[in-house]
Parts: structure tokens; sequence; C-alpha cells
């Protein structure tokens, strides 16, 4: 995987970041792999820090080096890129979250479009192999036609934060056609496994239920998700990465964009009921609730959120036929690992551990 590559890796300390990054450490074969990112404090600063942690224990035979710093931070991209000359960007640096886009606006075009944009500004100056990006299931809005294909309108976003993904694509379209720079956008649906971002609903759910505290659960329970866990999102970016868009010549001499959008799902959307139901039964399981844990007790039924949609389903069809990929990952098995890992890591408290 990936021979003489320097791959840099934008969002490193993140979820999806970190885990990308473990993967490429352990397989990649003499590359360069440099880590970016600002580690803000949207969550808990100290999970970042751990990833980091873990990352920087793998014996590995590539070179890796971690940078601190801001996607809007022009000049400090362009140094990086013209020192080391980057054959694969992964840009997963972003604002995440869609409620607290409706009170913290600026982050969002701060990271999500200056930053994008400086990402691209430093592809074109200095031409990449491949530039994958993190785009989201958000694009989708309200969108009443199931499942979600890419080739569906989404000019309707319902919140500032789908709104800044969707411009990421449409940026990164006219950057492939007018520079020639093969970009792949890939559009996640819920994200979801050990090391996780804890304002995901699997995570908040768990820190509240440990405190005795209630849940609330949206839309009176009426959601449907299409959880993807986070092994099977690295190996779709991994099998992504490896093969850009081919470069090709429109008629009219000028270059074809070579870009391509896919949906990383599960394809098989969960019901938000069901979801909880399973994760208290496998907390419970590992050791994180007690046996006698009175979940009913603790679970609240409310309205529909500002900025939510009641569905997502991928349609990975295009995945399977252009990656032979498709995500697989039970729900239960995904929050089996979750729940191991949530008791090992705050439970015992074993954060030193591999």
């Amino acid at each position: 995987m990936f021979q003489n590559k320097t791959i840099l890796i934008t969002g490193s300390s993140g979820f999806i970041g970190s885990n990308l990054m473990k993967r490429l450490l352990i397989e990649a074969e003499n590359c360069t792999l440099i880590g970016f990112d600002n580690n803000n404090d949207y969550y808990d600063v100290s999970l970042k820090e751990y990833r980091l942690d873990q990352l920087s224990q793998i014996k590995t035979k590539n070179t890796y080096k971690f940078i601190k710093g801001d996607l809007a931070d022009k000049p400090l991209l362009e140094s990086l890129f013209r020192q080391y000359h980057f054959d694969i960007v992964v840009n997963l640096a972003a604002q995440a979250g869609v409620r607290y886009s409706i009170t913290n606006p600026d982050a969002y075009i701060n990271s999500n479009i200056i930053g994008f944009y400086n990402i691209l500004e430093a592809c074109r100056n200095h031409p990449v192999e491949h530039l994958v990006y993190a785009s989201s299931s958000s694009v989708y809005g309200g969108n009443k036609k199931i499942p979600f294909s890419t080739d569906d309108k989404v000019d309707n976003p319902v919140s500032l934060y789908a709104a800044t993904k969707k411009s990421n694509e449409l940026l990164a379209h006219a950057y492939s056609k007018l520079y020639n720079i093969p970009s792949t956008g890939l559009r996640f649906f819920t994200v979801y496994g050990p090391m996780g971002r804890p304002d995901m609903a699997y995570f908040g759910f768990t820190n509240k239920l440990i405190k005795g505290e209630t849940i609330e659960i949206f839309n009176y329970g009426n959601c449907k998700r299409d959880f993807t866990y986070i092994d099977d999102i690295v190996e779709g970016i991994v099998r992504v990465m490896e093969k850009p868009p081919i470069k090709k010549t429109g008629e009219d001499g000028l270059p074809l964009p070579p870009y391509k959008i896919y949906n990383i799902g599960n394809n098989n959307p969960e019901n938000l009921l069901d979801f909880v139901q399973i994760l208290s039964e496998e907390l419970i399981r590992a050791k994180v609730l007690p046996k006698d844990f009175d979940f009913e007790a603790h679970k609240k039924l409310v309205p529909m959120q500002p900025g939510d949609v009641p569905a997502t389903y991928a349609d990975t069809s295009e995945l399977e036929k252009d990656f032979e990929f498709k995500p697989s990952t039970s729900l239960r098995q995904g929050l089996r690992k979750f729940s191991e890992w949530y008791y090992d890591y705050y439970i015992l408290g074993n954060k030193n551990n591999e």
C-alpha cells in the first residue's frame, strides 16, 4: 500500500483522521506521513491528544510527523506544500456538527470554507496526484427520495454545516476543471466507533446514562440513521486514495474535470429507538452500566431539532462498482467495540494502552 508516497492528512487528531493515519502508519511502505490539526476545543482536547499519543507509539517503517496548525493559516499551508511536495492530500479537517453551526457560524466559515479554499490553492500551486476530501450526508438535507444517491439534487441544505460541505464540493469541481486537479469527495454517513467524537449521539447518550441522566431522543424516535463503523470508513478512504479520477481532455481541448463524489454509508438505516436499545444492551454487557439498569426510565421522546433531518440512507452502489467495497459492520458489532473501549478508557482509566 502506497509505496514511497508523501501524504498529508488534515484533521489527523480527529476521529476519522487518526484512524486513517493509524492504518497508513502500519500498512504504507516507505512513505512520509504528515498529520495536521489545530486541536481546537470543540470537544475534549485530551481525547485528541490521546489519539495522537496512540499514533506516536506505533512502530512504523514510515516517516511520521504531526504539525499543529490551522487551515485558515494560508502561509503555513503554503510552506508545508513547498517543503513536502505532497503526492496525496486527504482533507478531513473541518468544523463538524449540525447544531453547533446554528450558534457558532464563524467557526464553519473559517475552517470549512476559507480553510478548504486554502487547501485547493495549495494543490493548484503544488500539483498533487489526488485530493480526497470529506463531505457529508448532511448535504442531502430533507431529501425525500431514499436511498440518497450522488445523482440527487442537493441544493437545499437545512444547516450551515451542510451548506459548507456542499460548497466544498462545488469549489473542488471548479478547481478540478480549471487546474486539472484529481479530486474525490466522500459523503460520510454517521460515523461511529471507539475513540469517536463525544458530540455524537451514541457518545453523548453514554455519558448521560452513566450519570443517571435522561437522554432525549429526537423526533419522538422516528429518526433513521445510516450508521457507519469507523473501520469501514477508513477502508473506503484508503481504496479511494489509491485510485484518483483519470485526467481526460474534452472535445474543446480543455480538461474534463477529474472529479468524483461517493457515498460511504452502511446502506442500512437504523431506527433511533432500536439504536439506543442496542447501545444500552452493549453498555450493560461491557459493564459500563449495571446489569439492572432501567433504560426505560432514562429516555425521553422530544421533537425534531433545527438543522436535523428525519432520515439518512446511503446508496453505495457507485462505491461498490468502482472499488468493489461496501461497508458491512453491523450496528451491534460496532457498538460492542465502542462500549468495550469506553469501559477501558473512562471506567478503568486505561488511557495509555495501545
